[in-house]
């Protein structure tokens, strides 16, 4: 069993890790946990989470971690900075998105990778990022273990990560592109989905 600790913050962006989610909460081999540095965090859009483990007791092995943007990641936390900058050292794939890239940024976990976020001009009095040069103004890249995205890019952030995991199939391609096209454009384009269900199910 492979797993995938998503790390969100109270105010988290709900709809941030819901495509990544998933996508894998639909496989047999993985399983999700979730974690804070409290018991109980709530999203921007109002739910209320109580996650699996603190901070404090992140596990030793895991196979992704994902770090969910919201508005709390101007605090600082020790312990998950040297967290992550043990995970990316060992090579396990993390992914950031829109705030949690932030964090990375000024916390220099940055350097040495291609990356993407909301804005450069976000990061660029502090003295922690070191690699301005490294920075693309797209939707999302990927750097070998480590995936950034801004906080517009939900869908393709699921995609990269996926296919980081190399895990990106047909299906997940398919399920991807009707929410990120929306149902008509893609009817259009690859046909209509649930006709091509009812037939197979016939």
């Amino acid at each position: 069993m492979q797993t995938a600790l998503f790390v969100m913050l109270d105010q988290y962006a709900d709809w941030e890790p819901a495509y990544l989610a998933g996508q894998l909460n639909q496989r047999q081999d993985w399983h999700i946990i979730t974690a804070s540095d409290q018991p109980t965090v709530h999203s921007i859009g109002g739910f209320t989470t109580t996650v699996d483990v603190q901070l404090t007791a992140l596990p030793s092995v895991v196979d992704l971690v994902v770090l969910i943007g919201g508005q709390s990641w101007q605090r600082d936390l020790p312990t998950l900075t040297a967290y992550l900058k043990t995970r990316l050292t060992q090579g396990t794939i993390v992914g950031a998105i829109c705030g949690a890239v932030d964090y990375l940024a000024t916390r220099s976990l940055l350097t040495g990778y291609r990356h993407t976020g909301n804005a450069q001009i976000l990061w660029q009095n502090a003295a922690a990022y070191r690699n301005p040069k490294d920075f693309e103004a797209t939707q999302v890249v990927a750097d070998r273990n480590l995936v950034t995205a801004n906080g517009t890019a939900a869908i393709d952030f699921a995609k990269a990560v996926l296919k980081q995991l190399d895990l990106f199939t047909d299906q997940d391609q398919q399920t991807l592109n009707l929410q990120q096209l929306g149902y008509t454009n893609y009817c259009q384009q690859y046909g209509d989905p649930f006709k091509t269900m009812a037939t197979k199910k016939a």
